[in-house]
């Protein structure tokens, strides 16, 4: 199982990112995937779901809860996140999940 996420970087408050996940080695569309986030000093915490299949069925945590928004597409295997409105507050390591499996994180910086 491989879980890489990418499109992490330097955003000035206010913008918009768009983080990509691209899984292997299990069957993508039949798993649920998560999207965590841990800010220096702070524990990894969860920030979106998004259901297997479709993907209609998605949550939030309600810091993010109309900026950010979770979609997949199963025939390329990868799990994405839309980030926008960022605050300073956004700023983390964000990670992909399922299972037991984790990625190894992307960076997101939130500065002026």
């Amino acid at each position: 199982v491989q879980l890489v996420e990418s499109g992490g970087g330097l955003v000035q408050p206010g913008g918009s990112l768009r983080l990509s996940c691209a899984t292997s080695g299990f069957t993508f569309s039949s798993t649920a995937m998560k999207w965590y986030r841990q800010a220096p000093g702070k524990e990894r915490e969860f920030v979106a779901s998004i259901s297997s299949g479709t993907g209609v069925i998605d949550y939030y945590d309600h810091s993010v809860k109309g900026r950010f928004f979770a979609s997949r597409d199963n025939a390329k295997n990868t799990v994405y996140l839309e980030m926008n409105s960022l605050k300073p507050e956004d700023t983390a390591v964000y990670y992909c999940h399922f299972g037991n499996y984790w990625g190894q994180g992307t960076q997101v910086t939130v500065s002026s």
